[in-house]
């Protein structure tokens, strides 16, 4: 055992003696009441507290309603206990403007992929693949009757949207 040991073993042991042998009886006199405040003299405080007290006054009951009202809200002069509603108010509402006027329709992207190129008898053919199809195309070629090939030049391709009357190009690549 260190000293440490030994000296809270002691200090263990003096407790638990203080605890069994100690006086535990209560204190036999019973400290009176003081009543505070500098207007009555000291003699007239004693014959105050000896004096018989006074029945305790009570006051009446007052009715619910007329503490917090009828349907449970605080009817207090301050209102300090209301309840708060910290949701934000409503957005105004828009005001009537005229809206921008629609852009132009515009042709779609193409839906085409170049998978290869020829030139065959002078002139390009060019190998388009669309979903699960695959055309091939030369100039002034009808694709789908939606798109017209007008020029083939590598490495761009013209087509036309027909619906629309929009020229778009197509990178085919270079010439090999």
């Amino acid at each position: 055992m260190t000293p440490r040991h030994l000296a809270l073993a002691a200090a263990l042991a003096g407790a638990a003696a203080l605890a069994a042998f100690g006086d535990s009886s209560p204190a036999v006199d019973v400290a009176e009441a003081v009543v505070r405040g500098a207007a009555a003299p000291a003699p007239a405080r004693r014959a105050a507290s000896a004096a018989p007290a006074a029945a305790p006054l009570i006051l009446a009951l007052r009715p619910r309603a007329e503490l917090i009202g009828e349907a449970g809200e605080f009817a207090g002069a301050d209102a300090a206990f209301q309840s708060q509603d910290w949701t934000p108010p409503p957005a105004p509402p828009p005001t009537q403007e005229a809206a921008p006027p629609a852009p132009p329709p515009s042709a779609p992207p193409l839906p085409f992929t170049c998978i290869g190129k020829a030139a065959a008898g002078g002139s390009w053919e060019v190998f388009l693949a669309r979903a699960d199809k695959t055309y091939i195309v030369r100039s002034n070629s009808v694709i789908d009757g939606q798109y017209r090939v007008d020029a083939i030049a590598p490495p761009l391709m013209t087509l036309t949207y027909l619906p629309l009357n929009q020229v778009q190009q197509l990178n085919i690549g270079v010439p090999d």
